[in-house]
Formats: C-alpha cells, structure tokens, sequence
C-alpha cells in the first residue's frame, strides 16, 4: 500500500515554504524546504528527517512560482517517490471578514478569494496561484484553504474597525490582522505547556522580516498590530509600519507618486532596509558599525515597546509576553531592547537566560512571564489538513 502524506504550501511574494507530514502518524514534518528569491534568482533548500539535504538553483529564474512549484514537487517525487498526498493544505493571507476557520478548496470558494486580491495584493495572488498549481499536481488531492485573517475575526468592535464613515466597513474595510496561523500554534503551545498562562493575557510578538504582534486572553486574539493590510503596526524588513495617512497624500500631491509607486516605496523600499540604507535583515545590522543600522534597530523595538503597552491596555493588563518568528527567537538584542525600562508593566528579563535563548527569560520574581517559542506555521496547516481528511 502507498504511504499517505499531506503536503503544505505557504506561498509569499518572493518565496514558497513546504512541508511534509505523515497523515497517520502526524507529529513532526518528514521534510521542510522553502525556494527563496523568486522572480530574481530562485534557490531550492529543502532538508528530509534522516539528514538529507537537497540545495540547487532553479533552471529558469523567470519561471515564478509556478517554476517554483514544479521544483517543490519534484522534490517530493525524489524524496517519497512512493508516496500519496492525500491532502495539500495552504497558507492564503486573506480570507475575508466572515471566514473564521479552514475550509476545502471548491471552485466557488477559489473565486470569493480572488476577489480579496486588492486587500493583499502582494499576497493573495501567489497563494491561489500555488492553489492552481496544486490542484493540477494531485487532482486527487483535497485541498485546504488556512487564513491568516480567520484567527482574528473575533476581536471586539472596536478593534475591528476605522473611524471613517460606516458604509466603508460594511463594505470590508476594517482591520483584519495577520500572521494568524502563527498566533494560532503559540496558542496551542501556551495551552499545552503554559495552561495558566494560557487562560491569562498574553502578548505574542511574531517578529520576523514581516513583524506584527497580537494580544490573546484565553488563547482568543483581543487584538493585533496590523490592520486593514500587512503593511500597518510594527515596522518591518522593507515594510513601513504605521505611517500617518498624511504622508501619502504628500507623496501623491507633492511628489507625483501614484499607487504603484507608493505601493513599491511602503512595501519593498522602507521598513529595516529604508531605515538603514543598509539591509531589512536584523542580523545583517546587528553585525554593522553603521550608526544608521543601530538607529534603525532602536526605531524597530520603539515600536514593539510602544504596541505592547497598547496590547496591554486592550487586554485589561498582562500575564505574560512570547517572542517567536526569525528575530524573536534568535535575537537576544531585540528582545534585551524591548524589555528594557519594561519594568513599570511587571517585565523583568533574565540576561543569562536571554542569551542562551530561554525558552523562559522570567527574571526570578518577575511578575510577567517572558517566553520566546519556536513558531510552525506549516504544523498548523498540516493539523487541519487532517482534521478535514477525517471529517
């Protein structure tokens, strides 16, 4: 009999992650890879769980994720050359104000998602685009939709909307937030490890070269940094952050940018990069002399600072503060600088634990737990591809 798998797919504007995931057993990925600088010049890196690694460059660097896909698939046929996906679960950014959970793929669904591509449109096209591909793959397959959105549909009004008039809510414009798959697992996790705390208020920082930050209260998001799209909150790699709306009318009236231009400069051009003329990678500047480069830093974990009192104030107080994405789990200088002068809301930082990555960096008697835990994304996208096959 054939071994049966579920494949995940996570989709970005310049990148595509897989994983590969036993449907029986569940449990940790059989393999993880990601194709990296897509459009430019594509790179494969894919590592199975006996050791084996797999690295190349794609032969047609024009070939955009559908070459992409080609490459992740001929992964699998290497690999697992015996297998059978039975399901093949994707991360779609945008699922909408009334999607609240994962669903299977149907035609119908497809389009209602098509039609969200304005609300991501760095986003939303490359993932239905590894959609198509997928189902042309493995037409046998089930195919999941998981939303980034869906793990924030609940927060209370006030944290849902804008103060413009209502018929523009009505009509989808409020704030959905994002990284919801990831918030998702550091739930889990806190239920599972942390059950105290679980039951608590929690701010979690996902903070990675895209950065948000969201404040849970029983493991529910009460609130997020990011809004209507995923340029709003924290600053990021090549991202804004927040930016006073009068900017861009000066942009447009008094530069002559239009939306392409204004769209390239928020989303590719600003964030760590735009700060530091220098990289939108933390390590890169961590490692740099450049006083630009340490402005930038300082700039970036202002910001965290400042939405983590303002999380803290949605939640009514806080319990607890977890570090996880690319930054927050291996940055011990970002996460000394957010806490720093924290003391006032109960966060005191253990040094030595910090250094040594924790995962808990609770000072003795501080009154705030402070974690920094490893996110899996594609584990989430994997549990409810099972979830769906058992259905």
């Amino acid at each position: 009999m054939l071994n049966s798998f579920i494949l995940t797919l996570n989709a970005g504007s310049s990148s595509l992650k897989t994983a590969f995931y036993d449907t029986a057993t569940g449990g940790a990925s059989l393999m993880t890879g990601q194709v990296d600088r897509i459009g430019s010049a594509p790179h494969l890196k894919a590592t199975w769980a006996d050791g084996t690694r797999v690295e190349r460059d794609l032969d047609n660097p024009q070939a955009g994720h559908a070459g992409a896909m080609k490459a992740v698939l001929r992964l699998v046929e290497e690999g697992a050359p015996e297998a059978r996906i039975e399901a093949v679960c994707h991360r779609i950014v945008h699922g909408g104000p009334d999607r609240t959970d994962s669903v299977v793929l149907t035609e119908a669904i497809i389009k209602e998602l098509s039609a969200l591509a304005p609300y991501a449109p760095l986003h939303q096209p490359h993932n239905l685009s590894g959609v198509r591909g997928a189902m042309e793959a493995f037409p046998d397959a089930l195919q999941v939709a998981c939303f980034d959105t869906a793990f924030h549909r609940g927060h209370p009004w006030v944290n849902d909307t804008f103060a413009l008039p209502r018929e523009y809510y009505d009509k989808g414009v409020r704030r959905y937030g994002f990284h919801g798959l990831s918030y998702d697992y550091i739930a889990s996790r806190l239920a599972a490890d942390y059950p105290t705390l679980y039951a608590g208020r929690v701010v979690v920082a996902h903070l990675g070269n895209g950065a948000s930050m969201c404040g849970l209260h029983g493991g529910r998001s009460i609130a997020s940094t990011m809004g209507f799209s995923a340029v709003d909150g924290l600053p990021m790699g090549t991202r804004t952050g927040q930016l006073d709306p009068g900017v861009l009318l000066y942009l447009m009236t008094e530069e002559g940018m239009d939306a392409a231009a204004i769209t390239d400069l928020i989303y590719r051009r600003s964030g760590l990069l735009g700060l530091s003329g220098l990289s939108n990678d933390m390590r890169t500047l961590e490692a740099s002399d450049d006083p630009a480069a340490r402005q930038a830093i300082e700039y970036f974990t202002f910001r965290i600072r400042r939405e983590l009192g303002g999380l803290a104030a949605a939640l009514g107080g806080i319990d607890g503060l977890v570090f996880t994405g690319g930054i927050g789990e291996h940055s011990a200088h970002v996460r000394a600088a957010v806490c720093e002068g924290m003391g006032w809301i109960g966060i005191d930082l253990d040094r030595q634990a910090n250094r040594t990555h924790g995962p808990d960096l609770t000072a003795p008697g501080g009154r705030v737990k402070v974690l920094t835990l490893a996110t899996d994304e594609e584990g989430v996208l994997a549990r409810e591809g099972r979830r769906h096959l058992a259905a």
